[in-house]
């Protein structure tokens, strides 16, 4: 596993199953040509243990000279990676997959420790990251472009896919190893070098799977780790060498991000906010309703850009549901993440804790029904963390701020519809189309609602539908800024251009010049 001197740092601590006391603060530095690189500009952040409150490292906070040298890196190493036969190219990542497989339960368990979520969690978003790697493994057979014979007497035509240059990542703090791995595995393996520009609130999985890729045998500069903040992000959005961006996170900044990268000259692909909506009719199995409304909305504390937030209960089934949630949600298991019967860890930071309370209190102040209040959630032993239970509102209406905004926590707000008709309307009147669940035993409902909906990603029975890794991420609306999903085809084709090529030899050349539009003959 990663040797070097600050990542041993970050693991000198008590890795007992109650959570432990950081024994010293680790140096989390950037990942530059193939090494530790400390940064230039001195500033640095705090990581947070959000189970227990305390400090758990320093994060250095890059300046643009530290993203100059990552991208200077970047471009030195991409003519050389570029040229590399597509094949050996995933002879190396398939070496980097093998490498995860063998440490998945290590990086699953710095996720639980800056992140908060619980270990089960973090296993599987390890899991929906080790995908993705696969999925480019399969990159020769995805680069294959096209080939005509004879499209015109004596001429060939074909195409070829080639790689940008240097591309770069911005992710959030939700899914530290996932969402990297939407982007910089395709990207790679498809020929270019990437700089990841990780989240500072959990930063260390990108030091790991940084070590892990040298320890592959990546070339030096091949991918790059700059740890930073918003001075960073515009360093690279600004950065002329830079030729694509990659983001994920609030739908504010993705806007942000996609117009600077575009007018900036770059290719830009940014997935914003959510407010994921899950229909219920009246004729669903409601206890597999609410099992999957639990998962839902209360798995990783509601900090996922797919957690369903609204329930919408058509009919009667807010009667018949509201008091079988209501008894789950003051059921869920609170505590540490590294727990094993733990269901649900601590908020991210006390900043998050803090807006997710404000939200409750504006929920209450605009009159929905507050049926279960987490407000108070206190774990024995770890009272100094980032601590918010699950929270539960009924009679919630589409002016009520609870409703309209993104939360990003353990808040799940049910509005009642009188028929199918209203609650697809519902859906559909929302700013956000990110993704969307219905509950029913109707093939004709199911039919008509994907038809429908106005959302990117659907679950039909299925409440968090994120599509596989050769399928592709993205919702509609304001919940994604550009053309292309990511990761599947569509991100191969985000991170490459086609190139099309026609030829033909002297000898089936007619002599004179030729005026006319050419025409196949």
């Amino acid at each position: 596993m990663p040797s070097q001197a600050s990542l041993q740092t970050a693991w000198k601590e008590n890795n007992s199953i109650n959570g432990g006391l950081i024994m010293s603060i680790a140096n989390i530095d950037h990942f530059i040509a193939g090494r530790s690189a400390a940064g230039g500009s001195g500033r640095t952040q705090d990581v947070f243990n959000p189970a227990t409150g305390t400090i758990t490292g320093r994060v250095a906070l890059a300046d643009a000279k530290d993203v100059d040298a990552a991208v200077a890196a970047a471009a030195a190493a991409f003519p050389a990676w570029a040229a590399m036969p597509a094949i050996r190219r995933a002879r190396l990542m398939n070496r980097f997959l093998q490498l995860l497989n063998q440490h998945k339960e290590e990086l699953a368990r710095a996720i639980t420790l800056e992140h908060g979520k619980v270990f089960s969690d973090a296993c599987g978003e390890v899991e929906r990251g080790i995908d993705i790697v696969e999925f480019a493994c399969g990159m020769p057979q995805l680069l294959k472009g096209d080939y005509t014979d004879q499209v015109s007497t004596g001429i060939d035509n074909w195409t070829m896919r080639q790689p940008l240059g240097v591309v770069a990542g911005i992710t959030p703090f939700n899914f530290p190893v996932m969402v990297p791995m939407w982007m910089f595995p395709v990207a790679i393996a498809a020929g270019n070098t990437f700089i990841l520009k990780p989240s500072p609130t959990d930063p260390t999985p990108s030091l790991l799977y940084a070590e892990l890729m040298k320890e592959a045998g990546f070339p030096d500069g091949v991918f790059n780790v700059v740890q930073g903040d918003k001075v960073a992000v515009d360093a690279l959005l600004e950065h002329e060498d830079v030729k694509a961006i990659s983001f994920v996170g609030s739908t504010p900044i993705a806007n942000y991000i996609y117009e600077t990268g575009a007018r900036n000259g770059k290719r830009v692909q940014a997935l914003g906010g959510a407010k994921n909506h899950m229909l219920v009719m009246p004729d669903a199995d409601l206890d597999k309703a609410v099992d999957a409304l639990i998962g839902a909305a209360y798995g990783s504390a509601g900090e996922r850009c797919m957690a369903i937030s609204v329930a919408v209960l058509v009919g009667d089934v807010g009667d018949r549901l509201i008091p079988m949630l209501t008894d789950r949600v003051r059921q869920l298991k609170i505590t540490n993440g590294l727990e094993a019967d733990a269901e649900m860890g601590p908020i991210v930071s006390a900043a998050a804790r803090d807006k997710i309370t404000g939200y409750i209190a504006k929920g209450i102040e605009q009159g929905a029904e507050l049926v279960v209040d987490g407000r108070d959630q206190q774990v024995p032993g770890h009272e100094d963390g980032f601590w918010l239970g699950g929270t539960l509102f009924d009679h919630v209406t589409a002016d009520m701020a609870i409703y309209r905004e993104e939360i990003f926590g353990p808040v799940l707000s049910c509005v009642r519809a009188k028929d199918f008709a209203e609650g697809v309307k519902l859906i559909n009147d929302h700013e956000y189309g990110n993704g969307v669940s219905l509950f029913t035993r109707d093939g004709n409902a199911a039919r008509e609602f994907g038809r429908q909906v106005q959302v990117g990603m659907v679950g039909i029975n299925v409440p968090i539908p994120v599509p596989m890794a050769w399928h592709g991420f993205g919702g509609w609306k304001k919940s994604l800024f550009g053309d292309m999903h990511a990761y599947g085809e569509e991100g191969v084709r985000f991170y490459t251009k086609q190139k099309s090529i026609m030829q033909r030899w002297p000898e089936s050349i007619t002599k004179g010049a030729e005026f006319a539009m050419p025409v196949s003959r």
